[in-house]
């Protein structure tokens, strides 16, 4: 199943533009701001800057044996080859992408299901990444895979330099393992794609003059026939300057065939129409609400309560309907899943004859399969580990009941199981190594009480024999934003590079999130964005109050809304922390809106160019609350230069700031390459990530949580 393309932030962890790649140069620095040239990602004073910060960065780790050896024991994590292989399953064969050291940029590869069974699968090359850029002496990364269902015999593949958002696309045949000459091809832009037919695809791309929005997303979608230039391709919607964006996706199930395409407004709101040959209708449904077909029914999920005649339906809900009925006005749905206080519906995926719902239970995972038959909808409860995270995919959804079952928690590698709709009975495919001991370790669920009496969840992992003395290095990580919800996962890096060495990790629950449903989302949006930072301060001061540990030992990090977070965090509460990491962040609140796609988030945040909206976001924007003179908590902030989704210049600004003011415990560190995720290869990854953890770890462990590096 797929839903509507949507313009929006893609990963909690780490983390749009103009034309192109976004890199060119902003408008013309404003006296009242110093460090706006920083703003011109690839100037050369810019990057003069950027090379003379990282240098100061290294030579503070170049001689650190634990720096040298972390990022060795982190490297050997990512690239180990008994790392479970995520598999899609496509006509016969199951594909799979894979990087290692001998393939850093990627392999798309296949086998069957019968042999991915095996230890040791007969994996067969279908796009080599690695040996395509050395042919084409482009820094390729692999972003997606497209291929037309159910027949699976072509592909529009997306290929980014250096992992940005924008990319180009060429279409792919599966049979040949060849691009196609003469196919369909664009060049590199944000763009959304999918397959009408074998000769039609809708697209929506940077088509020239006007055809972006400010967030620097296509505002125009068209169908686009094959073998006609894209500028005869016709249009099918065109959206406002000021919106989002736009995009178009075809939905397959149950044999039918459905036509969607939606006009994005802003981040939470959209209208959707159905296309039906050439006609536009639109969909009554709330502007705040996902829609998907099941078959013959319609689903919808509501983020804003819904009453219409004599019903009334909760937001965050799941309902479905008979189509038909609905075109014809039936507005009685069934509702599939209802939130409580403690439940939130969080995805949903299809097989042939089931609908797989995923919730939370105070931010634990359940999952649900609802059947469709005689008319009625029945469900069944699926029996899950506790406490984990767990992703539902369906193997086959043209033809099997069959649905791929993952799930890890913080202590527990990852199982891949093969799951079938009506039982609990699972055959193990793959399972993950451990690439830590977690015998001496336990994952508890504790409630900090934020400013406004609110119960703030958090988990924390630590030794079960850890002593409440104040001294216990703790790294506090959060997000809260974007109805994004932070679920327990097993990551060996953290092991190897936090817990191994005696730390505690915790991660918080805040508001903004979806732990909660959109109630918990909406708490924090806009004039109400002080509350997840009063969150994150209630749990760091509930670990202080138990005597976990002290503000000597404590750290805080976040990543894009996170790196915010944590510029937050450094700003208002410089008291509570002794480090704190920002990657990849937002940080300049009073231009964001300007800055690639930073106009796409005001739904979030607000527009600061309105002086009421300014009003309660310069209270929290962290570089207009920088100050000199006030003890700061050591600083790292690390980013990319090819991030065209967030602007490097937040964080470039923000530590320029912070030096010009005379703070000496600020530390930088900038990629040239990796996108809004920091990195395009495993290498820069354990790098990234070893320089994050080496600086967390002189600042806080027992010994030296008192000494600051310069």
């Amino acid at each position: 199943m797929k839903t509507i393309p949507k313009l929006k932030l893609a990963s909690a962890l780490i983390f749009f533009s103009v034309a192109g790649t976004g890199m060119a140069e902003t408008s013309a620095p404003a006296a009242k701001d110093p460090y706006q040239w920083l703003e011109n990602v690839t100037g050369d004073k810019a990057l003069h800057w950027v090379k003379a910060r990282n240098a100061v960065t290294r030579s503070k780790l170049d001689k650190d044996a634990g720096f040298q050896k972390l990022r060795s024991d982190l490297l050997t994590v990512l690239d180990s080859k008994d790392r479970i292989p995520s598999i899609h399953k496509m006509g016969d064969a199951v594909y799979n992408f894979w990087t290692d050291a001998e393939h850093p940029r990627g392999v798309w590869r296949k086998t069957t299901l019968e042999d991915y069974r095996h230890d040791q699968p007969k994996w067969e090359t279908v796009l080599d990444i690695d040996a395509l850029a050395k042919a084409e002496h482009e820094n390729w990364v692999f972003k997606n895979s497209n291929c037309r269902e159910p027949v699976y015999d072509r592909c529009l593949i997306e290929l980014s330099r250096g992992g940005a958002d924008a990319v180009v696309m060429r279409e792919f045949d599966l049979a040949s393992k060849q691009f196609v000459k003469d196919g369909f091809s664009l060049p590199e832009a944000k763009m959304t794609l999918d397959w009408r037919d074998k000769d039609t695809i809708f697209v929506a791309t940077n088509f020239g003059p006007d055809s972006l929005t400010e967030s620097g997303y296509a505002r125009i979608v068209k169908s686009w026939k094959r073998g006609t230039p894209l500028s005869e391709a016709r249009t099918v919607l065109t959206g406002e300057k000021t919106d989002m964006g736009v995009g178009a996706q075809s939905m397959n199930h149950g044999g039918l065939h459905h036509e969607l395409v939606q006009r994005q407004m802003t981040f939470y709101t959209a209208e959707n129409y159905l296309l039906d040959g050439d006609k536009l209708s639109k969909l009554d449904v709330p502007a705040k609400a996902d829609v998907f077909f099941f078959s013959t029914q319609l689903i919808v999920t509501p983020r804003e309560d819904w009453t219409i005649g004599d019903m009334h339906y909760a937001s965050g809900s799941v309902l479905a309907i008979d189509f038909a009925a609905f075109q014809k006005g039936d507005r009685h749905f069934t509702v599939l899943f209802a939130p409580t206080d403690s439940t939130s519906f969080t995805s949903a995926t299809t097989t042939r004859n089931v609908l797989l719902l995923q919730s939370l239970d105070n931010v634990k995972s359940s999952l649900q399969e609802w059947r469709f038959e005689n008319a009625k909808w029945t469900s069944r409860q699926v029996a899950l580990p506790t406490m984990g995270g767990v992703r539902a995919t369906a193997l086959d959804p043209e033809n099997s009941d069959d649905y791929l079952l993952s799930y890890s928690d913080y202590l527990t590698p990852s199982v891949y199981l093969l799951a079938h709709a009506g039982n609990d009975q699972r055959e193990q495919l793959k399972s993950s190594p451990s690439f830590f001991d977690a015998t001496p370790y336990e994952t508890v669920q504790k409630f900090a009480t934020s400013k406004d009496g609110t119960k703030v969840p958090y988990f924390m992992v630590r030794r079960k024999d850890v002593k409440y003395d104040s001294n216990n290095p703790t790294l506090l990580y959060g997000y809260g934003g974007f109805q994004i919800s932070l679920t327990p996962y097993y990551s060996g890096a953290i092991g190897k590079a936090w817990l191994e060495k005696g730390g505690v990790y915790v991660v918080a629950n805040i508001r903004g999130g979806g732990e909660f449903g959109p109630r918990w989302h909406d708490a924090a949006l806009k004039e109400h964005r002080q509350r997840a930072y009063d969150d994150f301060a209630a749990v760091a001061e509930d670990l202080i109050a138990s005597k976990i540990t002290s503000p000597q030992h404590l750290g805080a990090m976040g990543g894009s809304n996170g790196g915010l977070l944590a510029g937050v965090a450094l700003t208002q509460h410089p008291e509570l922390f002794n480090a704190v990491v920002s990657q990849v962040p937002l940080l300049d609140m009073r231009r964001y809106n300007k800055l690639l796609a930073g106009a796409s988030w005001m739904g979030e945040y607000g527009n600061p160019d309105i002086p009421a909206e300014w009003d309660f976001i310069r209270h929290y924007s962290p570089y207009q609350n920088v100050k000199r003179g006030v003890t700061y908590p050591n600083v790292l902030f690390i980013t990319s230069t090819r991030d065209d989704r967030v602007h490097p210049g937040h964080a470039r600004k923000m530590a320029a700031k912070m030096l010009g003011q005379g703070h000496k415990n600020v530390w930088y560190y900038e990629n040239t390459e990796g996108g809004h995720g920091g990195a395009a290869n495993n290498a820069q990854r354990a790098d990234m990530a070893a320089i994050t953890y080496s600086f967390l770890w002189n600042m806080l462990n027992r010994d030296n949580a008192a000494h600051i590096i310069h």
